[in-house]
Order: C-alpha cells, then structure tokens, then sequence
C-alpha cells in the first residue's frame, strides 16, 4: 500500500546531474583541447608545456559542478530524514496464529491489503480507498482531494437507510464521483469525528489519491531559470561557433601558418566562453538555499531558488501549517444590516443543537456566545429534531421548542445565497414582509459587500 513518489536518485545520479550543463560541456571541451596543445604537443616536441589554463577550467568546473552537487545531496538526505521519522498506522481484523479468531491488530499502511477489515476513529487518516459498512457519527475532512474545507458526513448504505426511515435502498447514482458518495472513504482524507467499520477496497497507486499522485510523479518541466540559462548558454556556444572558424580562416589565410591561427582561434574561444559563470550561478544558489534552511525551509532543488526569489505575493492552502485554522465572529447582522441578538441567539441555537462534528464556523459562534447567551435562554429551549447538512439541501436545520410558551421553529444556517432561494418572508423590525426580488437584490448586494470586506 505504497503511493508513487518522487525519488531522490543514487549519489553517482545526482553527481553527474550536477555537471550537467551546456557552459560546462564547452568548457571541458576546450580544456581537452587545451591539453592536446598547451601540453602533449609542446611535449612531443620538447617544448615547454603549460597547464595553467587547463587547471583553472578544470578547476572552475569541479567546484560548480561539486558545490551544486552537495547542496542538493545535503538537502535530499534530510527531506529523507524527515521522511522516516512520520510512521502512519491503522487498526485492522486480523485473524490471530493458531486457531485464534480474528482480533484488531495495529499494522504499518504499508502492510494493508484488499479486503483488510479496517477501523476508523476521530483523527484517524484514512489509509486506503475503503467502502464503509458500520458508521456512526461519522464525518470525514476531504479537503486535500476536493479542497471543500467542511468536513462531510459517510455512512454505510443499510444505516443510511435504517437512520432515514426508508423502506428500500437508494438507487445507484452512476454521475456521482467518488468524492460524493457516502459510503465510499477516500485515502488521504482524514475522521474529524465519529467512528467506522470499513473494508479496503484499494491500496497504493490504485487508489484515487495514487493515481493523482502517480500522474505527477516523472520528468519535471523546466523552471524559467532553467530555460533562461540554457537560452543564454547556447547563445554564446553559437556565437563562439560562428566566430572561431572566421578568426581561424582569416588568421590561417593572411598569415599562411595554419597551427598558429589554430592556437589563436582557441585563445579566442576560450575568451569568448565565461569560465566563471557555472560557478557564480552555482554559489549564488548555494546561498541562497542556506539562508532558506537558517529559516527552517529545505530546498531540495537550486535552481528553485531564483522562483522563491522572483516572487512578490505568494499564495498558498495550506490552513491549520501555515495558518491557525481558526475564524472568528465578528457581526450579526439582521437584513438591515444592524447588529441583532436574535439573529445571534438563533444562530447559537443551530450550532448548539447539532450533533456529530462542528465546523470552524460553529466554533466560532459557540465561543462568542459563551457569555452572552443568557442561561435562562440556554435552558429555555429544547432540541427536537435535525436534518445534517448535505449537498443537496445545501443547509443545516434544527428543530427547538420553546418549553416555556410551547412554540416549535425550525432554524435554518447556509450561505446568503442558498438561504435566499428558499426563504419567503423575512422580518423587517417587528413586522413579517414578503421577501421579493427587489428585496433579495438588496440582501445579495449586502453580501457581496461583506464578501469583499474579506
């Protein structure tokens, strides 16, 4: 039950990687060529020999190519670290040695198989692709696959039934994704309350996440960096290749001394190709990568770098890492706009009564309450009856009774928009109106305000 993922290739790999680079192609090329002349010829003619180019090539390569090499080497032993220490578990039924009968067992994810009998509590990540058949209370967080930050409600289909006073099972509904369907808990997704019985009915790359996850998993696209580089190397590679042969026709045609303007058109070579630029680009990187990591940050790939560098905003979800996964309330606003304890003691009332798992929006109401919901209200009203949300009604409803004068409500919470389409009155003051378009352009005006307000 292993997910494909990017692999951080052998030491040699990543080495030979670290040289690759048009400049440092050309410039082994022309140390090759230096050796032939400014050493084994004079030598065979016993001349003086000179390898002070040769050395300074050989030597501006090495570092470039070795400084990128252990940045990226250091860099990805630690990702790895990180890595190994995360161990995930999960409870499964496991039939025992002998003639033992089954009994849960706590097993790496890696070791889950098809058709393992899993179980699910609060917290829990789900390991696997797994059909549900025992649930209760159960709500699941699919944010990382859907990016929907409510967490949803799943339950095996016979409790769907039995729990709704339905006398036949719900008809199939092929369009539906697997996101949407009730009984089907997805890898990757984590329990935010309740419990499950459930069997895994894939593992590894098989399953929705591992496919995902399989398909990003390859040859990465270059970075503008990466293609700015190149343009600029092959750039001045076509320019030296086009110069060369003109200053070695001129030179070897007026001067008749064809070895001499051989010698001449590499001296201009290597003038034309900057032996410095690898190892500056590489260095530069390099420092850049170390200030990230004084600040906690691992850049597994130099070259990203210039990315971090290049930009002004950067935009990220990942809420409850990189943020506290909190909200709070600030209004509560009648349709005029007004702050009302109504609305608050209503709102309170819903958030209060659910049961199962509270959004950060429910959190958020129950904590401003908490001292300004009078107990006598608190104690005042009784809990009936309620209907979850979901994403066909698009809304959460809770019957109260109000055990002092008798009266039944309904109080209903969803977005402006969805609540505006089924309401037909609102109160206006003490007065109960009509609610008609004018109106209900008004109130989406309002909320369009309040949406920009952030």
């Amino acid at each position: 039950n292993e997910v494909a993922h990017e692999q951080a290739p052998p030491a040699l790999i990543q080495l030979l990687q670290a040289f690759n680079n048009p400049f440092i192609y050309v410039l082994m090329a022309l140390a090759a060529v230096s050796f032939v002349t400014d050493y084994w010829l004079p030598l065979r003619n016993g001349e003086e020999t000179d390898l002070t180019g040769i050395i300074i090539i050989v030597t501006m390569v090495s570092l470039s190519g070795l400084l990128r090499f252990w940045q990226e080497f250091r860099t990805n032993k630690a990702a790895q670290a990180l890595k190994s220490m995360v161990r995930t578990t999960a409870t499964v039924l496991r039939r025992g040695p002998g003639n033992m009968g089954p009994a849960q067992e706590e097993i790496a994810i890696e070791e889950l198989v098809p058709g393992d009998i899993i179980f699910l509590a609060a917290g829990d990540l789900v390991p696997a692709d797994v059909r549900l058949l025992e649930s209760r209370d159960l709500f699941v967080s699919q944010s990382i696959l859907s990016g929907e930050s409510l967490p949803v409600e799943k339950y095996d289909v016979l409790a769907s039934v039995s729990g709704k006073g339905c006398d036949r099972l719900p008809e199939p509904n092929k369009d539906k994704s697997l996101l949407e369907m009730g009984n089907i808990c997805l890898m990757g997704t984590n329990v935010t309350s309740g419990r499950a019985q459930a069997v895994v009915v894939a593992t590894g790359n098989r399953t929705w996440f591992g496919s995902l996850a399989k398909s990003i998993v390859g040859t990465r696209t270059q970075t503008a960096f990466d293609r700015g580089v190149n343009s600029v190397s092959w750039l001045l590679i076509r320019f030296m290749l086009v110069m060369v042969p003109i200053v070695l026709l001129i030179n070897g045609f007026s001067k008749g001394d064809w070895v001499e303007a051989s010698l001449f058109a590499l001296a201009v070579a290597v003038g034309l190709t900057p032996e410095m630029l690898p190892m500056i680009v590489s260095s530069n990187l390099a420092k850049g990568a170390i200030a990230m990591s004084r600040r906690k940050v691992i850049v597994k790939r130099l070259n990203a770098i210039q990315n971090f560098g290049a930009m002004d905003v950067l935009c990220t979800d990942k809420t409850g890492t990189l943020t506290q996964d909190n909200i709070i309330l600030e209004h509560h606003l009648d349709v005029s706009g007004s702050e009302s304890d109504r609305v608050l003691t209503l709102t309170w009332l819903n958030s209060s009564s659910q049961s199962g798992a509270r959004n950060l929006m429910d959190r958020a109401v129950l904590r401003f309450g908490e001292g300004r919901i009078a107990p006598a209200t608190k104690e005042r009203f009784v809990k009936l009856d309620e209907l979850p949300f979901d994403f066909v009604r698009r809304r959460v409803s809770v019957s109260v009774e109000d055990v002092r004068h008798g009266d039944k409500s309904l109080i209903c919470k969803g977005a402006v928009e969805e609540m505006l389409m089924v309401a037909t009155h609102l109160r206006e003051g003490d007065r109960v109106v009509a609610l008609d378009e004018t109106r209900r352009d008004l109130l989406l005006a309002k909320t369009q305000d309040y949406n920009a307000q952030g």
